[in-house]
């Protein structure tokens, strides 16, 4: 559902500074914010010890977390349509049935527990792989705005839907994008002669090539800024050092070898671990809201 985002949330910080991201993009695209929180069926087995409101009932806790989160997501964004669900069942499958409805999902990277807590395992993972909306995993609120998105892109299918996404919310920001294209350094022989030289020959066609490949985007986005960075080496590193200055990353959930071919496994952990702002997780077919 293109006018819609939805917020998953668990009480803790990082699912609030979720609610912070979720509110600012549903201002931006004139959505509408639907704020959930799964309570599971067997919870009642498990007392919410440390929690604060130990002595409330758990729907008494659950509607206070609800009611919490949308008052912050009202203040920052006045005037935002903001609605509530308090759904029961197993957390991966009811924010699956969620995502389904929305144009984009956001979950905090950690929690107290429940989802958030697994945010970058079971559950996170989970998501990643089956969700049908983009999956935004924030860690903390950002201060600073630097005006610029960050999206992975090897030529894939995959990786074009990251970057399709990608320029929508820069465009959206009034922001630039700024398209990784990484690839590993080829094996030579220690007694190779010229190395240097086909090093140089190899990065000017790598370069030249993610250019050819970016070139379409940048004539359908003509009123967004497009910075090119052909890199020379994994992808994950890549990302991090990027991800420093922007807003979001963004990449595809599968791709054909480099940073896309692995994505939920080494690389998605990577990104997700390493990056020091949101990052935007996305499957081809996601990006028409």
């Amino acid at each position: 559902m293109a006018g819609l985002i939805v917020a998953a949330v668990d009480g803790s910080r990082p699912a609030l500074a979720a609610v912070d991201w979720a509110a600012d993009d549903a201002h931006r695209r004139g959505a509408r914010l639907r704020i959930v929180h799964v309570r599971e069926p067997w919870a009642n087995e498990h007392p919410f010890h440390g929690v604060e409101g130990f002595g409330e009932s758990l729907t008494e806790h659950c509607e206070g977390v609800l009611a919490l989160a949308a008052d912050r997501a009202r203040q920052r964004a006045p005037g935002l349509d903001v609605t509530t669900g308090l759904v029961t069942g197993a957390v991966i499958e009811r924010l699956m049935t969620e995502s389904a409805r929305a144009g984009v999902t956001v979950l905090g990277s950690r929690g107290m527990g429940g989802f958030a807590g697994l945010v970058l395992g079971s559950v996170g993972l989970g998501l990643a792989t089956h969700a049908v909306a983009p999956l935004v995993v924030v860690r903390r609120t950002q201060q600073t705005v630097y005006g610029e998105v960050v999206v992975g892109f090897d030529g894939s299918p995959h990786s074009e839907a990251a970057v399709d996404f990608a320029f929508e919310e820069a465009r959206l920001r009034q922001a630039r994008v700024r398209a990784v294209y990484a690839w590993d350094i080829p094996m030579f022989s220690p007694f190779a002669v010229g190395y240097t030289r086909e090093m140089g020959e190899i990065f000017d066609r790598e370069s030249s090539a993610a250019g050819q490949r970016l070139a379409p985007w940048r004539d359908k986005h003509p009123d967004v800024p497009l910075v090119e960075s052909a890199v020379c080496g994994h992808p994950i590193p890549a990302l991090a050092d990027a991800s420093r200055t922007a807003d979001l990353v963004v990449v595809g959930s599968r791709g054909r070898g480099g940073f896309g071919g692995a994505l939920l496994g080494s690389v998605s952990h990577g990104v997700l671990y390493r990056a020091h702002c949101p990052v935007a997780i996305v499957r081809p077919g996601e990006t028409g809201r």
